[in-house]
């Protein structure tokens, strides 16, 4: 009997649950369920929310990334939609785009997507290990059939072929490597080859970063401290996963930074989105 669309479906949600807990914990399996329940109440026109502690975002996807998303896969916060596309139609100029955590190219290939229609010209870096062996995991599937070495190559050649698919020549200087690393290269002003097999000078000051790396608070924290070093005054930085109902640690972070003064809050969608502000408006914010 073939299978009808309704079970599909519920299976392809039951392997991403399983996913998010073998690799996440009980955390990681949260943060699924959540950003699922808010993209769920989201259909339909954007109705009210399925439960009080559901907030409403602001969804401003559209047909072609309705195509694009589940030919990619991964996941993704619909709310982020609207905040790539706030923060890189106001980026500082001189200023370059990154990305922490690129999986199988979804965010990456969205940001190229926006860029593009917006017309901006500032460069976008990713940085991304693809390394589940490091994580600890043995293997994947029945009984670990699938080793997690092979997994990793087969996500990283997931994002390769994704990219340079729906990138269409537009693509990012994508660097292997963990985001300290990439930071501390970054730092030194290195040349490096990307994965696509071409060099990438890296250094200077950042206009957006989207971190959505190890969500652990003390990784995150890490990457928003290296950021800080780098974002220039007017840039943005949007922490995934940071929504309040997920009640993960990204959420203790982006709160913590909702209390200083050198960051403004400009919307919780659900995750933060917050600008840096200028060394002016943070003296007369005290």
């Amino acid at each position: 009997m073939a299978c009808q669309p309704g079970a599909r479906m519920l299976g392809k949600r039951l392997r991403k649950a399983a996913f998010a807990l073998r690799t996440g914990g009980v955390r990681g399996l949260m943060g699924r369920v959540g950003s699922a329940l808010i993209n769920l109440s989201q259909r339909g026109g954007g109705g009210p929310p399925l439960a009080p502690n559901i907030p409403t975002i602001i969804d401003i996807g559209d047909s072609d990334l309705d195509w694009l998303m589940p030919a990619v896969g991964g996941w993704l916060q619909r709310g982020n939609l609207y905040c790539f596309d706030y923060a890189l139609r106001r980026l500082p100029p001189g200023t370059a785009i990154l990305e922490i955590g690129s999986f199988t190219g979804l965010s990456t290939t969205i940001l190229l997507t926006y860029r593009a229609r917006i017309g901006a010209s500032n460069p976008l870096f990713t940085c991304d290990r693809w390394n589940l062996a490091d994580a600890g995991s043995q293997g994947l599937g029945p009984q670990g059939l699938v080793p997690a070495t092979d997994y990793d190559a087969f996500i990283k050649d997931s994002f390769i072929r994704n990219v340079r698919f729906f990138g269409r020549g537009e693509l990012p200087s994508t660097i292997e490597l963990w985001s300290d690393d990439f930071f501390a290269a970054w730092r030194a002003g290195r040349e490096l080859v990307d994965v696509f097999g071409r060099p990438a000078r890296l250094g200077g000051p950042l206009g957006f970063v989207f971190i959505d790396g190890n969500h652990r608070y003390d990784f995150a924290r890490r990457d928003f401290d290296n950021t800080d070093e780098f974002l220039a005054p007017g840039g943005f930085v949007l922490l995934d996963d940071s929504a309040d109902a997920f009640g993960l640690d990204p959420a203790r972070l982006a709160r913590e930074i909702a209390r200083r003064p050198d960051y403004e809050l400009i919307i919780k969608n659900p995750n933060y989105l917050f600008r840096k502000r200028s060394p002016e408006a943070n003296q007369t914010s005290h």
